[in-house]
This record gives structure tokens, C-alpha cells and sequence, in this order.
């Protein structure tokens, strides 16, 4: 390991920014998660080992544009912020749900100032602007049909205490057999 640096550089890369969850917050999840399953199969839902909140999508990029991005980032990185989970939502078409999330019941704002600054080196490095409004949410499934799927009643998510972000992530996205893999490539540090 060199500075920073976690994954050894390569020339393309999968990559995104997003904000990590506590270990203790995933092992909640992960029960919740498997009942949430049994009730909706028709939506892949996400293994709690890759739960996070994404910051910004990079797409398949040059390893050098998302470290020159993270550098940038970490030289501007804001101060460390409170965050903390709140209600289940979709995002949907029409009456099916396409995703299934959990918003913020507090941090947004900040998060949301993070994904500026993130987006702002993003145009910066060449990258096409983001389209969407950044919505601060940890995804917890997608609909295994394009076009969304009916979402049955689910049960309340467990109510876990705010946590203190201090670092975004520069993660590498692997695609596998059970789905993808995500492993850092770069920590950036919150002041």
C-alpha cells in the first residue's frame, strides 16, 4: 500500500464515490434484508457487505481521471458529518417500483454538499454532467424487470443510531456471478 492508495492503479476502472456504512449498521441490515427478499423476490436486493450511499457514479473510467478526481476532492474534502437513516421509498415508473431505498433522516444536506463538490471535479476532469438531482439514499433493491415491479408491504427497517461520516470512498465496481463485487480503491479523508 502506497499513501492512500489501497488497489494497485490499472488503466480502465469501474468506478464510483460513495459514503461507507458502519460494520454494525450492515449486520442490522443484512436480517432485514433477507425478509425483504422472501416477501419480494422479484427485486435483486443488495447484500449488506455492499451496502453504501452512493455519492456519484463514475462509470468506466481511466484509473488516473478517478484518483486526480479523489486527490481533488480530499484537498477540498469538507468537514466529517452526522448522518443517520430514515424511511424506506422507491423510486418508480408510473405504479412500479424500479428501486427500493432508504432516505435520510439527517445528514442530507451535508451529503448533498459532498456530491457537489464531488460532481463539481467530476465536469472538471471531462466527465459529462450528472443528469439527475443527487438524492441522498442507500439503495436496497432493484427491480429485476426494467420496468419496475408491484413492491409488497414490507416491514419497517430497524431504527439504527447516526453514525459520523469521515471518509468517501473511490470504489471499484467488479461485476461477478452473484452480483458485484465493490472493493476501495481510494479513501478520502473528511476533515
Amino acid at each position: 500500500m502506497r499513501g492512500n492508495r489501497l488497489v494497485p492503479s490499472h488503466d480502465l476502472v469501474r468506478a464510483f464515490f460513495g459514503l461507507p456504512l458502519p460494520e454494525a449498521h450492515r449486520a442490522a441490515l443484512d436480517p432485514f434484508l433477507a425478509r425483504c427478499g422472501a416477501l419480494a423476490p422479484e427485486f435483486r436486493w443488495t447484500p449488506a457487505a455492499n451496502l453504501h450511499l452512493t455519492v456519484r457514479f463514475l462509470g468506466q473510467v481511466e484509473t488516473v481521471l478517478a484518483e486526480g478526481i479523489a486527490d481533488r476532492v480530499g484537498a477540498a474534502a469538507p468537514a466529517s458529518f452526522e448522518v443517520r437513516l430514515g424511511d424506506l421509498g422507491t423510486f418508480k415508473r408510473g405504479r412500479l417500483a424500479r428501486v427500493v431505498w432508504l432516505g435520510l433522516r439527517a445528514g442530507g444536506e451535508d451529503a448533498g454538499a459532498l456530491a457537489e463538490l464531488v460532481e463539481a471535479e467530476c465536469v472538471r476532469a471531462g466527465l459529462e454532467p450528472e443528469r439527475r438531482r443527487f438524492n441522498a439514499h442507500l439503495t436496497l433493491a432493484r427491480a429485476r424487470s426494467r420496468d419496475g415491479s408491484q413492491l409488497p408491504a414490507l416491514p419497517d427497517p430497524p431504527d439504527l443510531p447516526s453514525w459520523s461520516v469521515s471518509e468517501l470512498i473511490l470504489y471499484r465496481s467488479r461485476p461477478g456471478r452473484g452480483g458485484s463485487v465493490y472493493e476501495p480503491l481510494r479513501r478520502v479523508s473528511l476533515r
